[in-house]
């Protein structure tokens, strides 16, 4: 060991040297008391049974399969493959609940269940500008927001372009806010005018939320013969998505 070497090499030092110091003896029966304890730790250790895993414990390998069954529910969602995507999301529940994929899937596992439920319409308590309900159009976006959500601010003033390219083909949209926090009526109007926003915007009273099952925003629905036909993140809507419920040819 090196520690052994280490005190043989300065053992054979002393012993060459013409004159005894014993100062320097000292110092080394010291260092070779010291080395000897620790190789009996490193002996006692290396005896010592391996430490095993906790029971339940989830192994790299495990975390990664379950990331890859997240990430295949993830693009079935994205080609409206809902079926599909239930499949991979109740696998990963089922063989590995316990990883970080399975806890982050909730959320979407909630999206899914809303999908094909009976849209209603909105409760609205007050319009900002606009006036519009559910059964308005080929399809209708509803997004959900709040004027004190950083995410909510750049993605409503980033939905104009969509009403501003598809409301003429048929799109209908409404965004809905409850008026939270520090949200008020004249935050929301200074908001809408500096943004220069001009689809349909209102408070709600929250059922439409709690029907569409909204656990964070912002979040969206698009509502089609009066069924749920997609619910998610906004900034998860293509242009595909929006010419299939529009029924634009696509190019090509």
């Amino acid at each position: 060991m090196r520690h052994l070497a280490l005190t043989l090499l300065i053992g054979s030092a002393v012993i060459a040297t013409a004159c005894t110091d014993p100062v320097l003896e000292q110092r080394v029966a010291d260092l070779e008391t010291k080395v000897g304890d620790i190789e009996k730790r490193v002996v006692a250790a290396e005896a010592r049974p391996a430490v095993k895993a906790p029971p339940g414990a989830v192994s790299p390998e495990q975390e990664e399969a379950a990331a890859g069954l997240l990430r295949s529910a993830n693009t079935m969602v994205t080609t409206m493959d809902y079926e599909g995507a239930k499949a991979k999301l109740k696998e990963l529940t089922t063989k590995y609940p316990t990883t970080r994929a399975a806890r982050s899937s909730a959320r979407m596992s909630s999206e899914l269940e809303v999908i094909g439920i009976d849209a209603g319409q909105i409760a609205v308590e007050k319009w900002y500008q606009g006036e519009t309900t559910m059964d308005k159009g080929e399809a209708t976006l509803v997004v959900f927001w709040e004027i004190w959500c950083p995410h909510c601010r750049r993605e409503v003033p980033a939905l104009q372009a969509t009403w501003e390219k598809y409301g003429g083909q048929g799109l209908n949209m409404v965004a809905v806010t409850k008026i939270t926090k520090s949200a008020t009526e004249e935050k929301v109007v200074a908001f809408i005018d500096e943004n220069s926003l001009t689809y349909p915007m209102a408070k709600e009273d929250g059922s439409l939320s709690t029907r569409f099952g909204v656990r964070g925003i912002p979040a969206a629905a698009v509502v089609k013969d009066g069924k749920v036909v997609w619910r998610g993140h906004p900034a998860r809507l293509s242009e595909d998505m929006y010419k299939s419920w529009l029924d634009i040819p696509g190019e090509g």
